[in-house]
């Protein structure tokens, strides 16, 4: 009998070390969509994707293995364009049987990827993409959103303008998903402030000259008593601030404001020593463990700070992390039980996913431009952190 007793034993453990065996094999699939031919915005992709391996790499404590799952990352191009990007995304959710998809690049773009998360019934992160209608109304409950949004983007603007009844500004933007959410939301945050927006100007993506643009706004600022400001929200290129700057604004009193930029872009900031604003990150504007974790190994991995969507990817791959480690399963449902209202650690700070609509509420920076010739860019020096409860951000889609 107590020879049955061992080999019963013996047997059993055999069976659970195999299945430990299976478990650490069975791969953790995900996918980043992103942008990698096309556009200008492919240097956005690849800091998203640097940091999200990177995040992962932190997150894991460099084993790349959650729950003994190892986790395996599929790369899709969307090539930037919307019907490119559905396809890719139900090939991954299809084909490859990855477990959720991180993505994407371009907001347009991205809008078009929400309503395959949910034919496929399976989660989509969104990163870096911005437009505050990708929680809105036509998204749904599977979609999930670490980058910032609008709202965050121009409400850390508006307080970083600190306005009153003085303050009028013309607003320049592209006329997508991104540009016109952006200025929506600028204006909202204006309410109750007294400032007053004389006039909005929208240019195709891919603009080059904003001269009659920037004529209307000057006529519409010229002749206000008060503080006058162009507010520039455009984030591909063109230099719209510099051509703007080329048409003298100076004399009649005209500021240019605008967020931050990716460092590639901060050499042209030069030109604007004082200027205030508000950006979603700057790698000295933070001072905790995985932000200074993220600036010591980018520095010595790649001898240069890490970039905004760099924090940005690692922050989707921390949630990612936590969110499987903290889910009775890997199925949907649980993951998106674990999810809502989650709170987890970036380079930025505390996020958390509010349960309404899956936006991640989350800090921004407020900068003032400094020039030190020894810095190829202009340095935003930390004013001050906005934290989330100081913006009231709108909630898009009403969780069901």
């Amino acid at each position: 009998m107590r020879h049955l007793r061992q080999v019963v034993c013996a047997a059993l453990a055999v069976t659970s070390l195999g299945s430990a065996v299976m478990a650490q094999e069975d791969p953790i699939r995900i996918a980043l969509i992103h942008g990698l031919s096309g556009s200008s915005f492919e240097a956005f992709s690849k800091q998203a994707q640097t940091g999200f391996e990177l995040g992962l790499e932190y997150a894991t404590g460099g084993t790349n293995t959650v729950k003994g799952h190892p986790i395996e990352i599929i790369t899709k191009d969307t090539q930037f364009k919307p019907d490119v990007a559905r396809a890719v995304l139900a090939e991954a959710y299809g084909d490859d049987e990855v477990l959720l998809a991180v993505g994407a690049t371009s907001s347009g773009v991205t809008q078009a990827m929400l309503p395959i998360a949910e034919e496929y019934e399976k989660l989509l992160i969104v990163e870096p993409a911005v437009a505050d209608s990708l929680t809105g109304p036509d998204s749904n409950r599977y979609i999930f959103k670490t980058s910032r949004n609008s709202s965050m983007d121009m409400q850390a603007q508006a307080l970083a303008l600190q306005p009153d009844e003085t303050l009028f500004v013309a607003t320049l933007a592209e006329d997508y998903a991104f540009g016109r959410d952006g200025i929506s939301a600028f204006k909202a945050a204006l309410e109750g402030s007294g400032a007053t927006v004389v006039g909005e100007e929208y240019v195709p993506q891919g603009t080059a000259d904003f001269t009659a643009a920037t004529e209307r706004m000057f006529n519409a600022l010229k002749d206000k008593d008060g503080r006058k400001v162009i507010l520039v929200y455009i984030a591909g290129g063109g230099d719209a601030p510099g051509k703007i700057k080329a048409m003298d604004p100076d004399r009649y009193g005209i500021e240019i404001s605008m967020g931050g930029h990716i460092l590639p872009v901060l050499p042209t900031y030069k030109r604007f020593p004082g200027m205030e604003g508000a950006v979603y990150y700057y790698y000295e504007a933070y001072d905790n463990p995985i932000n200074n974790w993220l600036v010591e190994e980018h520095m010595k991995r790649f001898e240069t700070p890490p970039d905004f969507f760099t924090a940005g990817g690692m922050s989707a791959a921390l949630a990612v992390v936590k969110a499987i480690e903290t889910a009775d399963s890997l199925e949907t449902e649980d993951l998106i039980t674990a999810m809502e209202g989650m709170s987890w650690d970036t380079p930025k700070g505390e996020m958390t996913f509010r349960p309404e609509d899956h936006q991640a509420l989350q800090s921004m920076v407020h900068f003032k431009i400094r020039v030190d010739d020894s810095v190829d860019w202009a340095i935003p020096d930390l004013v001050r952190i906005i934290e989330p409860d100081e913006m009231d951000i709108p909630i898009g889609r009403h969780n069901d």
